[in-house]
């Protein structure tokens, strides 16, 4: 990802022209396969009723982390995508 402002700012038009808010979101995340990284995530999204999934690479060497979540607005959305950039290592944002 080249400039992560204008990935959210182009994220934050699709969002508000696509859904109607609130409304459910799948987040997913990439990350090197380690349980605290993956701690980490699901820290972020806590007390949120997130419904929470995760599934290794064949190699086992990543693991995807899908979130479900009901989210108020994109504003909200994107503050989480950059919550879990700045607080996790080596997480990639799909």
């Amino acid at each position: 990802m080249n400039d992560p402002e204008e990935f959210y700012k182009k994220l934050k038009a699709q969002l508000s022209d696509t859904a109607l808010w609130p409304t459910a979101y799948l987040y997913k995340f990439i990350v090197p396969t380690d349980a605290s990284k993956i701690k980490q995530i699901e820290a972020i999204f806590d007390n949120l009723g997130a419904v929470i999934s995760t599934k290794k690479s064949k190699n086992g060497k990543y693991t995807s982390v899908s979130i479900n979540v009901r989210m108020k607005n994109p504003d909200e959305v994107i503050l989480k995508y950059k919550e879990v950039a700045a607080k996790v290592e080596g997480v990639i944002s799909l």
